[in-house]
């Protein structure tokens, strides 16, 4: 690695941490809680929107079911949050739901859950970049024609935080998700009580304009069903749950109750701000329409709808318009580090399942800075396919979302249930099967909470989108049960094969020859040192000046090994010497062939390029011949020497192969 790139990468992630100092970036509740807690926060810049919005086609008469869907989604989240509090102090080791359904269910029911959770992890930073390219261009009109773009690098942005370190994102979090905390609170406290207390009239500036409803004449079935959408999407509000099941190794000791306690507080600080902004949307008269171009009748010409909350703070604050861009900004930031949530979640849960081989093993390890890195690409690529997929658009993007998210709770509260039935078997202290048989009650009570809502958010939204979302993740089950199945073959081979101990009968020793130099002189040296039965060296003739030439050298010199010439009509190398280690192997089949290779050390990647790749095929190809050893002669041009004065210790991951970063 050069000096620029060394330079580059230590400047946007810092120094690289030792193993050592793991326990040092482990998270205080007052860090965790912004850490984790984001995505459910943000949700309420978009879940009370999703609600007007789905009931809008029904007119404004639908408006006044917004309150009655708000505590149901409410009432969701309360039995969620009690029910995930159960399984942060059962299985504290990070699994969370994934850990819940294979120790209880099975592995193929903890695959669903690992498949379902990947793809929500991404969705959910997809849907957070998007909403917030959606709020900001509200005022920057830039951004609203170039969502796609900012959505990109907003996520580039955040990944790059991400790969500094745990505590360090938690930090960079943890002021503007409390930023958005306290605003919500002043602007919802001051706008009920300046209508409640001082008995002002707080108008929106949509408050007087008609709505069409796109289906007026909804009754009966079809427009139960649409309540039942507007309910399944502002069960967005749920999402995030799961994220403080998944990081629990993150947290301090004593990291359940920590986890509980965060997990708590979460829950509360997202019920009051949903039901808070429904309520006060609908006492300021907001109208928030799905096609404002056609539904609102006597909107002025040009009219720009504003989101919900952008509306409910121009009301509120109508006098005091700081705390109406105060509040549009850290809505709009707080929708940026939303997805921090599952840049916290998937890389904990890619490593697990990446420890039970169902996912490659390089996302098991920690990077240079603590970080689950490559988890952290992985989901970063993946958000970044469906943003620019979709174009950023948040009402297409809304449609696959939480599907993955109810499969998994479904799921983890069937696991609960049998994993205190289980314990209760052989547990006989009268305190302990209380508390047992508690904790199964409120699973209980969350399992049918949950399926209830997954069955609503499956009808209502499978033909919206929601299928997409249900295909990847069988897709992703498919693929990691191949990914499991190929690791569990290479262990049976590897372990089950028994080897008779016998020796190979002769070693028969082969120097490939290019030209007469020195990389030459060593690979026959070195050859000559292993002390193989015998020993020659062959060279392909591409040029018959060039071989000749050769050939007279070698015979002037006091090289006692005898070269070989191996003729190539068609100019190839890799063919010709394969085809004679291949006749070696063949005449003699116990006999072990030995290829040596000289190789030119180079210290730029450029020089690379310009050598060493006929080497590398050869290599390539040999490898795969069973009773054939290749083995490389390194030799070290002077570009190399420098490079390694520049410190090759600074190459990606050195500190864990042993260097010393300089």
């Amino acid at each position: 690695m050069s000096k620029l790139t060394t330079a580059t990468k230590r400047l946007l992630l810092g120094r690289p941490f030792r193993s050592d100092k793991l326990g040092h970036t482990l998270l205080p509740k007052r860090i965790a809680l912004p850490v984790f807690a984001s995505d459910a926060m943000s949700s309420v810049a978009y879940a009370p929107e999703e609600i007007f919005l789905v009931l809008s086609t029904a007119g404004l008469s639908a408006y006044v079911y917004t309150p009655w869907v708000g505590l149901a989604v409410a009432a969701v989240m309360i039995v969620v949050v009690a029910s995930y509090r159960q399984n942060v102090h059962a299985y504290p080791s990070g699994g969370g739901d994934y850990e819940v359904a294979t120790t209880n269910l099975g592995p193929t029911a903890g695959l669903t859950v690992g498949s379902a959770l990947l793809v929500d992890y991404v969705l959910t930073v997809a849907v957070s970049m998007s909403a917030a390219a959606s709020n900001i261009g509200s005022a920057v009109p830039f951004v609203a024609q170039h969502k796609v773009l900012f959505a990109v690098a907003a996520i580039v942005l955040l990944t790059a935080i991400n790969l500094r370190g745990i505590r360090e994102s938690g930090t960079a979090f943890a002021i503007p998700t409390y930023a958005f905390i306290v605003g919500m609170f002043f602007m919802l406290g001051w706008g009920l009580f300046r209508i409640y207390v001082l008995d002002e009239d707080i108008r929106a500036e949509s408050a007087g304009f008609e709505l069409t409803g796109e289906h007026e004449h909804l009754t009966g079935i079809a427009f139960a069903f649409l309540v039942a959408r507007a309910f399944s999407s502002g069960c967005a509000a749920l999402t995030g749950v799961e994220a403080i099941s998944n990081g629990v190794p993150a947290f301090r000791k004593p990291k359940s109750r920590n986890a509980a306690t965060t997990l708590l507080l979460l829950g509360g600080i997202a019920i009051i701000l949903l039901m808070g902004i429904i309520i006060l949307a609908q006492k300021i008269g907001v109208i928030y329409a799905h096609n404002p171009d056609t539904q609102l009748t006597n909107a002025p010409d040009g009219y720009h709808q504003k989101t919900l909350i952008a509306q409910i703070a121009e009301a509120v604050f109508s006098d005091f318009r700081i705390g109406f861009f105060f509040i549009a900004a850290v809505t709009a930031l707080i929708l940026v580090l939303a997805a921090n949530t599952a840049f916290n979640g998937f890389p904990v849960l890619g490593s697990v399942l990446a420890q039970d081989r169902f996912l490659p093993r390089q996302l098991h390890t920690r990077g240079d800075r603590l970080a689950f890195s490559n988890g952290i690409l992985f989901l970063s690529g993946a958000a970044i396919a469906f943003v620019v997929l979709f174009g950023a658009e948040v009402t297409k993007l809304i449609q696959l979302y939480i599907v993955g998210v109810f499969v998994s709770f479904v799921l983890s509260q069937t696991g609960m249930i049998r994993h205190w039935t289980r314990h209760l078997r052989t547990e006989t202290e009268p305190e302990q099967r209380a508390k047992m048989q508690r904790s199964r009650v409120i699973n209980a009570i969350g399992l049918t909470m949950t399926a209830t809502v997954l069955v609503i958010v499956l009808i209502t939204k499978f033909a919206a989108g929601a299928w997409i979302a249900i295909v990847t993740m069988g897709a992703i089950f498919g693929l990691m049960r191949l990914i499991r199945k190929h690791y569990d073959t290479v262990a049976r081979e590897l372990a089950e094969t028994e080897w008779d101990g016998v020796l190979p009968s002769r070693t028969h020793s082969i120097v490939l020859v290019s030209k007469m130099h020195m990389p030459t002189k060593r690979a026959i040296a070195y050859a000559r040192a292993t002390r193989p039965d015998t020993l020659e060296a062959i060279t392909v003739n591409v040029d018959e000046p060039d071989t000749r030439a050769l050939v007279r050298a070698w015979e002037k010199s006091d090289i006692a090994v005898p070269l070989k010439v191996i003729e190539s009509p068609y100019r190839e190398i890799t063919k010709p010497v394969l085809d004679y280690v291949k006749r070696l192997r063949k005449d003699s089949p116990r006999d072990v062939v030995t290829v040596f290779i000289p190789e030119y050390v180079v210290g730029h990647w450029w020089e690379q390029v310009l050598h060493n790749q006929s080497a590398l095929r050869l290599k390539g190809r040999l490898l795969f011949e069973p009773g054939v050893m290749v083995t490389s002669v390194p030799w070290q041009l002077a570009s190399s020497e420098r490079a390694k004065l520049e410190g090759w210790e600074d190459a990606p991951g050195a500190i864990r192969r042993g260097y010393q970063d300089k």
